[in-house]
Formats: structure tokens, sequence, C-alpha cells
């Protein structure tokens, strides 16, 4: 990886995460030493803690990607999606800076996308199964998921919406995929200050079977167990004991019961491809 970028004419320096949260050390010294751009070789749970990193540094540095993960979604984003090592260091190399907006929820930064409910439900079904790789490894998943799954009931209070009851559940979107293949946002801009939130209410399992794939095209937004909206900040309560999330496909748990999930416009530096 570092002999393509020094074929573009970089001077590369590397660096190897070592366990989980070490990209955002990593990303933070690069900050501090003066790298201008800091390229995150991965999929979105390293995407996520180089951002994290940059942002909590303040840092001006742009974040490049090159998609080595199994959904990358924010390389969706940034033009490198689909290409190889060699292809998409080229077009990082080639590509123009870009001031994206960053969600915060609980302390921390998230750049594609975070959620309740089902989604975190699947990322710790997915944690625990091996030997899965590509799309099968977010779709086995998910219908592992659906048969353990109690939909927690949910109070979501915006601007302009407000709604209580059992919850399939909320994605709060500053890209327009999560999960790999789920355009839960379709009309969704990194850049437009705006975070844009898929909600879907309580469904049985023929319903379900139905939804997902009109998910994966983004043609969901007509159903009528589908709300989307778009808001700066969003507050969201369990009526059913601690809230489980994920950030960019990282489960957190927070040991409480409401948050506030807000936008800051502009704040990331990004590199993307034309």
């Amino acid at each position: 990886m570092a002999r393509a970028f020094r074929r573009q004419g970089w001077s590369v320096e590397l660096a190897r995460t070592e366990r989980p949260g070490h990209a955002v050390v990593l990303a933070g010294r690069a900050s501090g030493d003066g790298f201008n751009r800091v390229v995150a070789v991965g999929g979105d749970g390293t995407v996520h803690e180089i951002a994290n990193g940059l942002l909590a540094a303040r840092s001006a540095a742009a974040l490049g990607v090159i998609p080595v993960g199994s959904g990358n979604d924010f390389a969706k984003l940034v033009g490198t999606y689909r290409h190889g090592v060699e292809r998409a260091a080229a077009r990082v190399a080639a590509a123009r800076p870009r001031r994206f907006d960053a969600g915060r929820v609980l302390g921390e930064y998230f750049v594609n996308s975070m959620g309740f409910g089902f989604g975190p439900h699947v990322v710790r079904t997915r944690n625990a199964m091996t030997g899965l790789t590509g799309f099968l490894s977010y779709l086995v998943p998910i219908v592992r998921a659906f048969f353990t799954f109690q939909p927690p009931r949910l109070r979501v209070a915006a601007a302009a919406f407000r709604e209580e009851g059992a919850m399939m559940l909320i994605e709060v979107c500053n890209g327009t995929t999560a999960g790999g293949s789920y355009r839960f946002a379709p009309g969704a801009d990194p850049a437009d200050g705006w975070l844009d939130v898929c909600l879907v209410r309580r469904v049985g399992l023929p319903r379900f079977l139905v939804a997902l794939p009109r998910v994966m095209r983004g043609a969901h937004v007509t159903m009528p167990e589908v709300a989307l909206f778009r808001a700066r900040r969003i507050t969201v309560r369990s009526k059913d004991g601690p809230l489980v999330v994920h950030l960019d496909g990282e489960l957190r748990e927070p040991g409480v019961q409401e948050c506030d999930v807000t936008v800051e416009p502009g704040v990331l530096n990004v590199l993307v491809a034309e």
C-alpha cells in the first residue's frame, strides 16, 4: 500500500493498529506531527477511529480512505469504493478536499451513521459469528438477529418530528448507506449540515422480508412503517432500559436511557475523488 502512494509521488509513513481504539491515538499523533493527510486503510471501523482522532485534535489534516473492509460505506461517499489498492491510491492522490459534517453522540463522533434498535442487535450478532465474508457477513446476521430481537419502546423527538412506540430501528445518517448495502437515507448529503433519520416501526416477519430488498434499493421511503426526516438534533429515550447503539458499525453500551444526537457541520476535512 505504501508503495502505491509513493508511486503517486507521496512521502509515506506507515502506522499499524495494534488494538481497538489505537487508530484514534495514531491519527491524533499524526496531526500533532504535522501530517496534512491521514489515510485509513481498512473498513468503516478504521475510518471511524481515525476520524475521531482527527476531530478530537481539531485537525485540518484531510482524511483519505483505501477500502479493504466488508461494508465500506464511507468509501462510497469519497469515490474509492470497489477500487483495488493501486487504483484507490491513485484516486486518493488526485482527490480534492471537501468539508464533511460529523454526527456526535455520547461524547463520540460518527461520520457515516449511528443507530438504535435492530442495527446494534445485528452488530452484536455479527460479532459473535465467524467465517462469513463480504455480503453474507451482513445478510446472514440480519436474518438470524430478527428471531431474537424484541423491538424496544422508544421516544424520538426532533424539531419537526415526534413519535413514541415500539420501533424496529432508528438509523441516523450522515451518509446514504449503512450495513454495507442498505440505503437507509438515499437522499443524504454528508456536507449539508443535516442528519437524515430513517425510523422503522415494528413489523412482522413477512413484512420484514419484503422490506429488506426495498431498503437495499432505497425504495422503502413510501412504506407506511417507515418515517424519514431531517434534523440537526434528535433526542432518543428508551422506555425499556439502557440504550444500545452502534456508531459507524461499532457497538456501544453506555448505560443510559436517553441521549442527544447532534450534527457538527463542516468539521472534517475529507479527500473526495472525482
